[in-house]
């Protein structure tokens, strides 16, 4: 599998990343290595990780409990007093190991350690692969506010090797199926209508699926590394997404949803919008929302969820001067940015989903 030139990084595929990785170890001269996982990447990734690392130097394991519940500031102080009481310098290596969580919350961390440390992203989940860790976010969440806290500061190096799926539930494999809807809804036509039957999918070539998603994400970054214009297309589906994900993660009456689940919420929502504002035909919604339906639960919101979830946009990070914006798709393959919404038609896309 080819490498892929990032803005300032590679991001390297199966074998050739643990040789890259070993390269990088012996030319560049760090003091010691922390791996930081979270307590499920600990048990089921770290012992197939661990065999590839050659090198001499000192090697320290930093865990931490998994889930979105534990990606907050008071898990990047305990991670830092730990760098901190097992002499971590400024010429530490950070290795992430782990789902979107670990990149987002170790790529955080490493960065802000001693104002900046080498950090390299070892994602282990399918959503993580695509997305969280390429493009250089890295960040926490603020209570139930979704990546309020955090900077935009590439790794050394990305490396992905699909073994690390075998360890990961079908849902999770789902939630990272939804990134890739996405990038194909945005930006490749050809590549969306590989997912119109999930049954006719080769899950065998699913590291092709996972490199061209991977080349559609880095495209965008690299166009806008720090998110001022197109970079907003990565957003389709998230503004109501990310909305509708802090709701069930606050609500102790409703059951929380991984990300890709709120996300394909969100693009069915938007999807919808975009319809209604004359940019997808409704033929191409239709598609849309029966090619996510038949991957996804339905969930419910009820009428009483709506005003809270409404109440959560106006923290999206997308806003600008309270003006809540939205990423359309103007045709399936491509995407309108800064686009303003009325609250009553989005209103009306929760009433067509639960349609």
């Amino acid at each position: 599998m080819q490498t892929i030139q990032a803005n300032n990084y590679p991001v390297h595929f199966n074998e050739k990343g643990y040789e890259a990785l070993n390269s990088h170890l012996k030319t560049t001269k760090y003091s010691n290595v922390f791996i930081i996982t979270d307590s499920n990447t600990n048990e089921y990734c770290l012992h197939k990780f661990l065999p590839y690392l050659e090198t001499d130097l000192t090697i320290e394991i930093i865990e931490f409990e998994a889930g979105e519940i534990n990606k907050n500031i008071d898990t990047c102080i305990e991670v830092w007093k730990v760098l901190t009481d097992l002499g971590a310098d400024r010429k530490s290596l950070v290795i992430n190991l782990g789902g979107g969580v670990v990149t987002d919350l170790g790529g955080f961390v490493a960065s802000t350690f001693k104002r900046g440390v080498d950090f390299i992203n070892i994602p282990t989940t399918l959503l993580s692969m695509v997305d969280a860790s390429v493009g250089g976010k890295t960040g926490v969440d603020l209570g139930n506010l979704k990546n309020q806290i955090g900077v935009i500061n590439v790794p050394t190096m990305v490396l992905i090797d699909t073994q690390y799926l075998e360890t990961v539930p079908q849902n999770e494999l789902r939630s990272g199926l939804a990134e890739m809807l996405k990038h194909g809804l945005i930006f490749d036509k050809n590549y969306w209508e590989q997912f119109l039957d999930i049954s006719t999918i080769d899950f065998s070539d699913l590291d092709l699926l996972i490199h061209r998603s991977v080349v559609i994400k880095n495209e965008i970054v690299m166009q806008d590394p720090t998110e001022k214009n197109i970079r907003k297309a990565l957003n389709f589906g998230h503004t109501l997404g990310h909305a509708i994900e802090s709701y069930f993660l606050e609500n102790e009456n409703k059951t929380t949803l991984l990300h890709g689940e709120a996300i394909a919420i969100g693009m069915i929502l938007e999807s919808f919008i975009s319809w209604q504002k004359k940019l997808i035909s409704e033929i191409e919604y239709r598609q849309i929302k029966l090619a996510i339906n038949a991957i996804y639960d339905a969930v419910q919101i009820d009428k009483n969820d709506l005003q809270p979830i409404m109440d959560l946009l106006i923290h999206d990070k997308k806003n600008e001067f309270g003006t809540i914006q939205f990423a359309l798709i103007d045709g399936i393959g491509s995407i309108k940015i800064n686009q303003l919404v009325e609250n009553e038609l989005i209103l009306s896309a929760f009433e067509d989903y639960k349609s």
